[in-house]
C-alpha cells in the first residue's frame, strides 16, 4: 500500500450562541455541495458529546497543501457560496472562532475511511504533547505496541496524524481518533489496557530508553464526539 501523503485539515468552529442549527443548515444545504465542487473532500463532521461544548469539528482532505490553497481560493470566490454565506448571517455571525491545524498521516496509521465506522458508537479525539525530542519514541511505542493493545481491548484505531512541519508544536504533537461502543466502554477499555502486563512493561522500557516520560505533564487530552447527521463518516 502506498503511503497516504495527502494534506488533512481539522477545522474547529466555535459556534456563536444559539446558531448551531443555522450553521448545520448551511452545511447541509450549501457548504458540503460546494466543497465537492471545489475538490475539498469531507471525511467527517462531529460535535462533542457534552452539549455545552459548542465546537463543530470536521476533517477535510486534499491531495496536497497547494491543492488546498487553490480549492479554498475558488470556494470563497464562488458566487453561490457568497450568497449562501450572506443569507445565513443576516441575523449575525454563525461562528465566533476558527481553528484549523494541518495534518499528515503517520507511517503507521490505518488508512482513513468513510462510511459507518463506529457502528453507532462514539468517537474519541486524542491529542498528545511530548517532551522535546521524544515524539519519535512515542511513535515507535504506538507503532510497535500501543495500537495492537488498543485493539486487544476493543478500541478501534481509526487514524493517527502528525502536524505538518510548518504548524506550531509539530515536533511534539501526535493526534489520533479512536472509536468505541460508548463512553463507558471506552473507560472500561482504557482501565483494562493500563493494567495489561505487556503495556506496563512496554511503557517502562520506552521511558527508560528516552530518559523519562514521553509526554509532558497533563500532555494527554481526550474529547468524546458524535457524528452530525450530515457527516459522511459515522
Amino acid at each position: 500500500m502506498q503511503p497516504d501523503t495527502a494534506c488533512y485539515e481539522l477545522r474547529i468552529y466555535h459556534i456563536a450562541p444559539g446558531k448551531e442549527q443555522d450553521l448545520f443548515n448551511r452545511f447541509r444545504n450549501h457548504t458540503l455541495k460546494l466543497f465537492v465542487r471545489h475538490d475539498i473532500t469531507s471525511i467527517g463532521y462531529w460535535m462533542p458529546i457534552n452539549a455545552a461544548d459548542q465546537r463543530l469539528h470536521f476533517l477535510l482532505r486534499y491531495p496536497s497543501r497547494e491543492a488546498r490553497e487553490d480549492s479554498w481560493k475558488a470556494f470563497v470566490a464562488d458566487p453561490d457560496w457568497q450568497a449562501a454565506f450572506k443569507a445565513s448571517e443576516a441575523n449575525g455571525a454563525l461562528v465566533q472562532k476558527v481553528e484549523n491545524p494541518f495534518l499528515i498521516l503517520t507511517n503507521y496509521s490505518p488508512a482513513v475511511r468513510t462510511g459507518d465506522v463506529s457502528h453507532g458508537g462514539v468517537w474519541e479525539w486524542r491529542n498528545y504533547t511530548t517532551e522535546p525530542g521524544r515524539l519519535p519514541n512515542l511513535d515507535a511505542r504506538f507503532r510497535d505496541h500501543t495500537i495492537q493493545l488498543f485493539a486487544k481491548y476493543g478500541m478501534n484505531n481509526y487514524a493517527y496524524w502528525h502536524l505538518m512541519p510548518d504548524q506550531p508544536m509539530a515536533e511534539v504533537t501526535l493526534d489520533y481518533f479512536l472509536t468505541h461502543a460508548s463512553v463507558a466502554a471506552a473507560q472500561a477499555s482504557f482501565d483494562a489496557f493500563r493494567k495489561d502486563p505487556t503495556w506496563i512493561a512496554v511503557k517502562a522500557a520506552s521511558e527508560q530508553a528516552a530518559g523519562g516520560s514521553l509526554t509532558i505533564p497533563d500532555g494527554v487530552k481526550s474529547l468524546f464526539l458524535k457524528p452530525t447527521d450530515f457527516s459522511p463518516t459515522t
